[in-house]
């Protein structure tokens, strides 16, 4: 494309953009179609002879986007529902033209030093002290491997030279998310050395429990190596005791990684105070900004007060890397297994400096408010029932049957293309899971859903 070919291109697309967040209620949540429509659609081998012209939006529009499922929908509201708002994709934007690789301070001193701020603002919200290091990754499942990595770099240094020995074990709660224990296996611990610690009525990780498990590893010979606390599972976004656990892992010399992927950012709210005790005490936390911090996917935002420690198990310099940099020159490729990183930051950036504490924190508490008015009507519905509690933005439900009922009558729901919820499965029982994290999801939006599972279930 020309300058002005893009720009023309350019003015089509951010329209685009602007009338879907605009309304973006007149989309269905999901497509209907078939596995391989899509691909049938389109031609079966790229062109011999490029196109640029408006072809590219028209098939966008006239293909693609009917067979999307829109993460960005007021009304979905499945897995962790999260937004996409015009500020992060403004950063997303000029990201993509910039294309710069942060894998050297001197490669881009702005991707490197923007991360170092929008990092520090959010240590900031978080209440983390000023010791913490922080990083951005993609993904959680990143994140935590890079907390396994540096756990078994603190009780093992020479694994990285000769690999492991099999004696390092970890542990978690049975309700964590199962990239606890890819990271076990990536990381050369296996998965035979990751330990399911029991949980309570509502679903956190008992410490009795898990101080059982440390004890009962050193008795047979085990080295107890880390310990990782979840801050909003997956399932019913339960807070592990962190305080308690921090304990136990000081204890007993576990590095203590906290994986507060989707509610980290309630943690600069002051009535959640108490939930969050002891994140201070952690070795290494991370949460998602691209779950409930309204930052477009991926960001994943790492902290350590161990830096050192992170480096020493990762860095790895060549000669065509090496550099001769000032003692503020941050190389963040020393710091995880990736060397290429994109400029994530600047879409954080945007998002923390155009919403501002005030405003992410009053759109979290309205959240809260909504989930938990979902809620009360569950309570008190006759043919309904809370399946966990609801501390944050998800309602666990079912409806007063059997687990296939439960499972027809989600599927009955999604079918609508009306809404979008998930699933999971709670201590045996098929439950129903609505997550709220979309900035433009309104009390109507899950009413609707609401009256929807009323409907359907009266017709099961």
């Amino acid at each position: 494309m020309t300058p002005n070919e893009f720009r023309q291109a350019g003015y089509e697309a951010i329209d685009w953009i602007a009338e879907w967040l605009a309304d973006p209620r007149k989309y269905p949540v999901t497509p209907s179609m078939e596995p391989g429509e899509l691909v049938d659609a389109l031609p079966a081998s790229a062109p011999e002879k490029g196109d640029a012209g408006s072809g590219l939006m028209e098939d966008f529009r006239e293909l693609i986007v009917p067979a999307c499922v829109h993460w960005n929908h007021p009304r979905f509201l499945a897995y962790f529902s999260n937004t996409a708002p015009a500020e992060g994709i403004l950063g997303e934007l000029l990201a993509a033209a910039l294309n710069m690789n942060g894998m050297l301070w001197s490669s881009s001193p702005a991707v490197t030093e923007l991360e170092e701020v929008a990092m520090s603002w959010l240590r900031q919200w978080l209440g983390l002290p000023e010791q913490f290091f922080g990083i951005i990754y993609d993904t959680a499942s990143i994140s935590s491997f890079h907390a396994i990595v540096a756990a078994r770099e603190a009780a093992d240094p020479e694994a990285r030279q000769r690999g492991g020995r099999g004696d390092l074990a970890v542990y978690t709660s049975e309700q964590s998310h199962s990239s606890i224990e890819k990271a076990a296996i990536a990381a050369g611990l296996g998965q035979d050395n990751v330990r399911k610690i029991g949980v309570d009525d509502a679903f956190r990780m008992r410490a009795d429990l898990l101080e059982e498990a440390v004890r009962a590893d050193i008795a047979g010979g085990k080295k107890p190596c880390c310990v990782v606390a979840t801050a909003g599972t997956t399932s019913t976004t339960s807070v592990d005791p962190i305080a308690a656990i921090a304990a136990i892992a000081e204890r007993y010399g576990l590095w203590f990684h906290v994986d507060a992927a989707y509610a980290g950012p309630a943690a600069m709210l002051a009535e959640y105070g108490d939930c969050f005790a002891g994140l201070d005490r952690a070795d290494s936390v991370v949460t998602n900004p691209h779950k409930w911090l309204f930052t477009p996917c991926d960001l994943s935002a790492f902290f350590t007060r161990k830096p050192e420690v992170l480096r020493q198990a990762f860095s790895l310099v060549p000669e065509y890397l090496r550099t001769d940099d000032a003692p503020r020159a941050r190389n963040l490729m020393n710091y995880g297994i990736q060397l290429g990183r994109r400029f994530r930051a600047l879409k954080l950036w945007f998002v923390l400096r155009s919403l501002g504490r005030e405003g992410v924190s009053a759109l979290l508490r309205g959240q809260i408010r909504m989930a938990a008015e979902l809620a009360a009507r569950v309570e008190a519905h006759p043919r309904f029932e809370l399946a966990a509690p609801a501390p944050f933005s998800v309602v666990c439900l079912r409806y007063k049957g059997t687990d296939e009922q439960n499972r027809r009558l989600l599927e009955m729901v999604n079918r609508t293309h009306e809404a979008y919820l998930s699933h999971t499965v709670l201590r045996g029982r098929y439950v129903i899971r609505i997550a709220i994290g979309n900035m433009a999801t309104s009390a109507e939006d899950i009413n609707h859903a609401w009256e929807l599972l009323q409907k359907t279930a009266a017709n099961l």
